[in-house]
């Protein structure tokens, strides 16, 4: 989610688009939250691994 994010906010910046500058800042805030959660061994929808 994070990359996705990412990846849309540098084509959003680049191309000028705000739609996809939104989204990509939206996916990197939770990207970043779950991240966060995960490291911290906190379980995240009733999983404490994602692979």
């Amino acid at each position: 989610m994070l990359i996705l994010g990412v990846i849309l906010l540098i084509i959003g910046f680049v191309l000028h688009i705000s739609f996809l500058w939104t989204i990509g800042v939206i996916l990197v805030l939770i990207g970043a939250v779950l991240w966060l959660l995960g490291a911290a061994g906190r379980a995240v929808g009733g999983r404490r691994h994602w692979y």
